[in-house]
């Protein structure tokens, strides 16, 4: 079956013509690929010109995702960065760990752009692996004084609960661990995990998730930096003009905050 593989496949490219614009690493969603993500995400692309979007591919082959096919079912493999169905095959944390940064960081080494990476974009299981990255930033930096990488913000399409412990600091009842299967797990009560840093949470009013990704919000985000965004939307990332607005002048406004330079 397809998921039982790790891919080294190709990373898509990324848009936006300035090599030196700061950069955001997007991150798509279980069963698709990063090109697929890009297409999906056309809309935030043309009206996000002064950022360079670089689109990383998941590691894991697996089925196409729901909805995926027959629009684009001619753009497989298809791949996930977390397991969510029992047949995902089994795999141990620090090897899921490292196949995800491993994708991560080639995404990152194959860019030409030479802009810093300034925040990250996500969409469903891309959404919540990229609160996921930012919170083990935080985490790193308040145990440590120090964190891999510097990421101003994230923007959260549909991500759902619960966070995903990247090191042993978030080693918690409260987080799944990246090995584990993430859909159905519960987790009540106050989280000790809650990340500071900004993000937008954009929300389809008529997604079937939706509880989810108000958990999300609810347990694991400050509510004095997070922001939510509904729109009259399913589980699909937005393209009209009147729903990919706010989102793209939360990016620009929250950029221009934390000090990014565009």
């Amino acid at each position: 079956m397809a998921g039982d593989s790790v891919s080294r496949g190709h990373t898509p490219a990324p848009t936006g013509e300035k090599l030196d614009a700061p950069r955001i690493l997007c991150l798509h969603g279980g069963g698709v690929t990063g090109e697929i993500f890009r297409m999906q995400a056309r809309s935030l692309i043309r009206d996000l010109p002064d950022f360079r979007l670089v689109f990383a591919d998941g590691p894991f082959f697996c089925d196409a995702g729901p909805g995926i096919v027959p629009v684009f079912q001619d753009f497989g493999p298809f791949r996930r960065w977390l397991r969510w169905l029992p047949e995902h095959p089994e795999i141990d944390d620090d090897a899921a760990i490292e196949e995800v940064m491993y994708s991560i960081n080639t995404a990152k080494k194959e860019d030409q752009g030479t802009g810093p990476w300034v925040g990250l974009m996500g969409f469903s299981q891309g959404a919540k692996l990229s609160a996921s990255l930012l919170y083990d930033q935080q985490i790193r930096m308040e145990k440590e004084g120090k964190a891999d990488t510097d990421y101003k913000f994230a923007v959260l399409l549909a991500g759902r609960s619960p966070l995903v412990s990247f090191c042993e600091y978030s080693k918690s009842p409260a987080c799944v661990s990246a090995g584990a299967i993430s859909e159905g797990f519960h987790y009540e009560g106050e989280s000790p995990h809650v990340l500071r840093l900004p993000t937008l949470h954009v929300h389809g009013l008529n997604d079937g998730g939706l509880h989810l990704h108000r958990k999300m919000l609810k347990q694991y985000h400050d509510p004095k930096t997070s922001t939510v965004i509904e729109w009259d939307g399913t589980h699909r990332v937005p393209i009209k003009k009147v729903d990919v607005e706010p989102i793209v002048e939360w990016i620009y406004k929250t950029a221009g905050e934390q000090g990014v330079k565009v």
